[in-house]
């Protein structure tokens, strides 16, 4: 009786010696359809194109076989599953707390904080906190959740009303732009800084450059004009 004892099972193509099969469907280098040959013909091929001959089919019958170079093929692969994963989207919820009768110098730093939240991409849930006879005015809080959400409407919309819970009050805010768009947008704008500083740097290389050549055009009439000095003196 067949017992699996464990252990990894590999999901990597089987290449070159390791295909067990009598033929093949071949595909060429460039993609074209060789057809079906025998295995040991197409190991041979793989020898004289100096690739090797990769199972990309194992359940079709016969198996498809390619040519390719498997170790660029497996570099390209991880960079473009890195890069997939560099640019994959996470939802984010931002928290930003207030208080109902809060100052307008702290309304505008907290607003200034949902704004950069929003512009990134991520929610934000805005709790206002209740303290003593406070929480007998909610009224207050859902103000201010109103006012905050105006205030932001050109980057946000109200994702979830304002609520009660407990000694708090929630409302979520939730971004118009999505967040895939907001991380391109910001390296797209990285990118710009750093082009206007390579491009500033290039301009003041070129100015101290241009310096350089003239000052030793100045330098004759210099030497002249200590000349004509000493023969005053004279």
């Amino acid at each position: 009786m067949w017992c699996y004892r464990g252990g990894s099972i590999s999901t990597e193509p089987r290449i070159n010696d390791r295909i067990r099969v009598p033929e093949v469907r071949l595909v060429g280098p460039s993609g074209e359809q060789v057809g079906i040959v025998p295995l040991a013909k197409a190991l041979e091929l793989a020898q004289e194109y100096d690739l090797d001959l990769v199972e990309v089919a194992a359940s079709a019958r016969p198996p498809v076989c390619k040519l390719m170079d498997y170790g660029k093929f497996k570099y390209e692969s991880a960079m473009k599953a890195r890069e997939a994963r560099k640019n994959q989207a996470h939802t984010v919820i931002k928290e930003m707390k207030l208080r109902p009768k809060i100052d307008p110098h702290d309304y505008d730093t907290k607003k200034g904080h949902v704004v950069r939240f929003l512009k990134q991409g991520d929610k934000v849930k805005i709790t206002i906190m209740f303290r003593g006879r406070e929480q007998s005015r909610p009224e207050l809080g859902y103000r201010l959740l109103q006012r905050l959400a105006e205030d932001v409407q050109e980057l946000g919309f109200v994702e979830s009303n304002p609520k009660q819970d407990g000694r708090n009050m929630i409302m979520v805010l939730g971004p118009h732009k999505k967040k895939t768009e907001a991380m391109a947008e910001a390296r797209e704008a990285q990118a710009a800084r750093k082009a206007e500083r390579q491009g500033a740097a290039a301009a003041k290389e070129a100015d101290a450059a241009e310096g350089d050549e003239v000052a030793p055009a100045e330098a004759p009439d210099a030497a002249a004009d200590a000349s004509g000095e000493a023969q005053a003196e004279a």
